[in-house]
């Protein structure tokens, strides 16, 4: 029998990454593997799950893994214990395909792992999932407007974002290292989650390295149209003509700014309801009348405020193919987002409207269309877009057959 092991530092269900890899975990079985899944021990306990876990270090090397990033800027060159442990467990498992979602997140040494992975010979698939694959220290410079990552990062203007660094900047030992390791692995796939991701990847030093598009999926039975519910009572949402805004975590590069002036420019008879995690100053910047709902875990109440809402905005300035996208066209609702990365791959005439960054009368203008058109009317062809292209079992199959053509060469 066939063995996968995928390869994350987190795998809890209310993260994207912690999804897909329990769905291609169980296509795989379906499709006759054993499925195995290394994650971080600290981070994420011990949860119930169909493959078999490999947990990978603990809380110290997580720890020691974080302080190496804040003063030394080495964030993917500590763990070395765990590293060293992860790869013994891979040669016990010994599997027929090796597919890496992260090793960012103060969980593994990527040089020892690559080291390993190109000294073992068999077939590595690495999904882009974010920028930082390929840079000498950000996991995305499309706000900051940088392009220094297409010959040798230094000087990097983003040392204080994720993975921060609060007191050196070795982006460029960094990118030099990266590109060592990577390009060492001989029998090595990339996997982009957007055309956009995949054009970026080629202008960088994984050029040559065998790539595809395999989008996301979403579960489109949880993200459907809902029938009218209390959906606006329950959270105090004080017309039926709302837009939502979505967002993990709103920062500048999600666009709070542009939202902020978003909210001023609406009619007198819409509300903007914004979900997400904000602070009281962030709350503060908005004018009266906006509706705030903190970050929920429930999709079902999800799927009622996307099928509710007049149309979904997304001002997002840095983005690889935003999940709410596809949420939100799945429940029926229209989106209207910047012209930003893969933001704009799952908008069409059909499905909503694409405005250039940063012009917030464009955003405004574009619902001011929705609504004049019958949002009624945008239901239908935003679900019948999504049944054709959102389905995650559908998309998530693209990967099996790519682990069986990698597996039978």
């Amino acid at each position: 029998m066939k063995r996968l092991l995928q390869i994350n530092p987190v795998v809890r269900e209310n993260t994207s990454t912690g999804k897909i890899m329990r769905e291609l975990g169980e296509l795989a079985q379906a499709a006759g593997w054993e499925s195995y899944i290394a994650y971080s021990r600290a981070r994420d306990g011990v949860p119930p799950h169909n493959s078999r876990l490999v947990p990978v270090g603990n809380k110290l090397d997580l720890l020691l893994h974080w302080l190496a990033t804040r003063l030394f800027d080495a964030h993917g060159l500590a763990s070395r214990r765990a590293t060293k442990q992860l790869i013994r467990r891979i040669e016990q498992i010994d599997p027929d395909i090796v597919h890496i979602h992260n090793v960012h997140g103060y969980f593994l040494n990527y040089p020892l792992l690559c080291d390993f992975l190109a000294r073992r010979g068999k077939p590595v698939i690495w999904t882009v999932h974010d920028c930082w694959l390929f840079t000498g220290h950000c996991y995305h410079y499309a706000a900051a407007g940088c392009d220094r990552w297409q010959s040798i990062c230094h000087n990097c203007p983003q040392r204080g974002a994720f993975p921060k660094s609060w007191l050196l900047d070795r982006s460029e030992r960094n990118f030099i290292r990266k590109r060592d390791a990577l390009t060492a692995i001989p029998d090595f796939t990339l996997v982009t989650v957007s055309d956009w991701m995949r054009r970026e990847v080629a202008k960088s030093f994984l050029k040559d390295v065998p790539c595809r598009v395999i989008h996301n999926g979403i579960d489109l039975h949880t993200f459907r149209p809902r029938p009218e519910t209390r959906v606006r009572s329950r959270y105090g949402i004080p017309t039926e003509n709302y837009v939502l805004a979505v967002a993990s975590l709103w920062l500048p590069q999600k666009g709070l700014p542009d939202l902020v002036r978003l909210a001023s420019a609406l009619p007198a008879d819409e509300c903007l309801v914004v979900v997400g995690r904000l602070d009281e100053g962030q709350r503060a910047a908005f004018p009266d009348g906006v509706c705030f709902i903190p970050r929920t875990a429930d999709a079902d109440a999800l799927a009622e405020l996307y099928s509710g809402a007049l149309a979904l905005v997304n001002p997002t300035w840095q983005d690889n193919y935003p999940t709410v996208n596809l949420e939100a066209i799945a429940c029926g609702t229209p989106v209207v987002t910047y012209r930003t990365g893969g933001s704009v791959e799952s908008i069409t005439d059909r499905t909503g409207f694409v405005v250039e960054q940063g012009d917030v009368a464009g955003l405004a203008d574009a619902l001011r269309q929705i609504r004049d058109r019958d949002k009624a009317v945008y239901a239908r062809t935003c679900r019948s877009y999504a049944l054709q292209h959102f389905d995650r079992k559908d998309c998530f199959q693209d990967y099996i057959r790519l682990y069986e053509s990698l597996a039978t060469r």
